[in-house]
């Protein structure tokens, strides 16, 4: 248990087991948390693999049938949005939502990760910079290799939102009435709340995840560079944005504005923006293998 409340969930603990105390090391627990990011990099790293597989997604010409990059390129790029994830999440939350940790507890914006506080959008950052330099220094296509990360980004978020769940944190706003609503041991009021974490599991990873798979198979849309990644950003944008309504606010916002407009709502717009931006880009050009009309 996080805090004093009795959490509805308790039969989920955050840690799954421990390692014992071997010399002077340890002990090591093994956190949900931590194995939620491992199996949403490899989930999405099998997903792009299936996809690179099939050639006739990415275009029909001589020279794009196969996808623009190779195997050795996803290897190497997992590595590197791996750590921008991390790296990324981690100083995006602190910037973001608790700045005060920088000068308060400096030690704790590294030792802290495991117990979770991890931004999306700043992951999100971080991902971006991996993929920019990933591609430059392989010199593959950009937007192509955007499209591939965005559409395996959603298993990634599916677990990432499971394990807010299990530990308790990015819950909901108070909901007496509502007959699903819960407790979560983290909340000092103890008060029954909106399970926001499993909306979010549900509208930002499921339900996105099925949207840009039709996308891919049904529309073609890796066949037009920027299309999926468009996609994605304006899909999570709006989805974001309407939990955020069930959220529990944040208090970064002045506070003539809170309860109305939220830092996630906030973050989200430049998302949608460029998200529409790119989906309208996208389809002014005419697929890969097709002739301009």
């Amino acid at each position: 248990m996080i805090g004093a409340c009795p959490a509805s969930f308790d039969l989920i603990d955050p840690v799954l087991f421990t390692i014992p105390k071997v010399w002077i090391l340890g002990p090591f627990p093994i956190r949900w948390y931590a194995l939620a990011y491992i199996a949403g990099l490899f989930g999405g790293l099998f997903w792009v693999l299936h996809l690179i597989k099939q050639g006739r997604l990415w275009g029909t010409t001589p020279k794009t049938q196969t996808p623009p990059y190779a195997r050795a390129f996803v290897d190497d790029l997992v590595l590197w949005i791996m750590i921008g994830v991390i790296a990324g999440g981690r100083l995006g939350y602190v910037l973001f939502y608790n700045t005060s940790m920088i000068w308060e507890t400096p030690v704790r914006v590294v030792t802290g990760i495991s117990d979770g506080g991890m931004s999306f959008h700043g992951g999100l950052i971080g991902v971006t910079l991996a993929m920019v330099l990933t591609a430059r220094a392989h010199k593959a296509p950009l937007l192509r290799v955007s499209d591939a990360v965005a559409a395996a980004t959603p298993i990634g978020l599916f677990f990432g939102r499971m394990a807010n769940f299990i530990n308790g944190e990015l819950y909901g706003r108070p909901a007496p009435d509502l007959l699903w609503a819960m407790r979560f041991a983290a909340d000092p009021t103890c008060q029954l709340r909106h399970p926001s974490q499993l909306y979010e599991a549900a509208l930002e990873g499921l339900v996105l995840f099925v949207i840009l798979t039709v996308l891919i198979y049904r529309f073609r849309a890796l066949s037009r560079p920027g299309l999926l990644t468009g996609a994605f950003l304006a899909g999570y944008g709006v989805f974001r944005a309407f939990v955020e309504l069930f959220r529990e606010p944040d208090r970064q916002m002045p506070e003539a504005l809170q309860g109305y407009v939220t830092m996630g709502m906030v973050l989200c717009i430049p998302m949608i923006a460029l998200g529409a931006y790119l989906i309208w880009r996208a389809r002014q050009r005419p697929a890969v293998g097709e002739r301009p009309a």
